[in-house]
């Protein structure tokens, strides 16, 4: 059975998706590497949890709870917490105290666990209380514009909002673009071309690196759980 994924995009400029899954029989899965903070909520046995996930450098293997179901919060690149520097979370997370199926506690306050439909009115709410924070110059560079900053203020701004270097993220970005592509059929050649790889070699060490498949395996939907929604439609 696996990992059973639903995920939608935001409009919130703090949000980059929010997704729901279950697990059935199913006790690890292959990690996969992420640029992106996120907050996750799942219940299992009657038990409520809650967890900051950090950004992650490389692909792992990772326990999964069985039978549990989950709701996730992927906020966008260059979000920031108030209770911890990003490169303090990079690889790990922290799981949240005092967690019950209605509430949950972060940065000293309770909040209302959120549903998959309820999930922006509480971003909107942590950024309200200084919870959150983001960094537009990292929203910019992504998107391709060029900052009238140094390119060390650059690299110094990518660093303090994700603990990562502005190549990193693009690399890990861009291999979780490589891999949704590849699992809904696009050629392996065609995925270079698009996604500006050197070449298929390159592509393959991206794909080993930081997603733990290879191309083979994607397109055939092998190689058991896996922490990425393959099926999540792609937009450009």
């Amino acid at each position: 059975m696996g990992l059973q994924f639903e995920t939608r995009g935001s409009d919130s400029p703090w949000v980059d998706s929010v997704w729901t899954c279950t697990s059935a029989r199913v006790t690890t899965m292959t990690s996969v590497a992420g640029a992106r903070l996120g907050l996750v909520f799942w219940q299992q046995d009657g038990t409520a949890y809650a967890a900051v996930t950090g950004p992650e450098t490389r692909t792992g293997r990772a326990p999964v709870p069985e039978g549990a179901v989950f709701t996730g919060i992927d906020f966008a690149v260059g979000v920031s917490l108030r209770m911890a520097p990003t490169g303090d979370l990079l690889d790990g997370g922290v799981t949240l105290p005092d967690t019950s199926r209605r509430t949950f506690r972060l940065d000293g306050t309770r909040w209302e666990t959120p549903g998959p439909d309820d999930a922006e009115a509480l971003v909107d709410r942590l950024v309200r209380a200084g919870v959150l924070d983001r960094d537009p110059l990292v929203a910019d560079v992504l998107r391709g514009h060029r900052p009238a900053v140094s390119q060390r203020t650059v690299e110094r701004r990518f660093r303090s909002a994700t603990g990562l270097t502005r190549g990193a993220v693009r690399q890990i970005e861009r291999a979780r673009t490589a891999a949704r592509l590849l699992a809904v059929g696009e050629p392996a050649a065609g995925v270079v071309v698009k996604l500006d790889y050197f070449d298929e070699p390159h592509l393959a060490r991206a794909l080993r690196t930081y997603v733990g498949r290879t191309a083979g395996e994607l397109r055939a939907g092998a190689g058991g759980a896996i922490a990425l929604d393959v099926d999540q439609r792609l937009t450009s």
